[in-house]
């Protein structure tokens, strides 16, 4: 499965931004899609990370409240979206998929498979 993610771009804090990530070459019916983000200088993070059709979700503690995960079935997309983003969120996000992880959702070696990366910079 191929992902392309998309949707970043520059906001200032406090405003938001939705994120796309889109699925090609097969489904991404019975996968689990996770995302990440990579700031510079530091490690690539979980984010939040969704089950399927949807049921469960997960987030990482710092954007719990603000971030959201969805899953559009029919469309093949998952999206992300962000409320109340604040300069420490600025990052490359990343989604992955994976049909059976490998590991705790929360970590990026459970994942097969990844988009290139969508950049989100948030000003002060």
């Amino acid at each position: 499965v191929q992902l392309q993610a998309s949707g970043g771009g520059l906001v200032q804090a406090g405003g938001s931004l939705t994120l796309s990530c889109a699925a090609s070459g097969n489904t991404l019916s019975y996968y689990y899609v996770g995302w990440f983000r990579q700031a510079p200088g530091k490690e690539r993070e979980f984010v939040p990370a969704i089950s399927w059709p949807g049921t469960k979700t997960g987030y990482r503690n710092s954007v719990k409240g603000r971030f959201t995960i969805s899953r559009d079935n029919i469309e093949n997309t998952i999206y992300l979206q962000m409320n109340s983003l604040k300069p420490e969120d600025t990052a490359v996000y990343y989604c992955a998929a994976a049909r059976t992880l490998r590991g705790d959702y929360d970590t990026t070696g459970a994942y097969a498979y990844w988009g290139q990366g969508t950049l989100v910079t948030v000003s002060s």
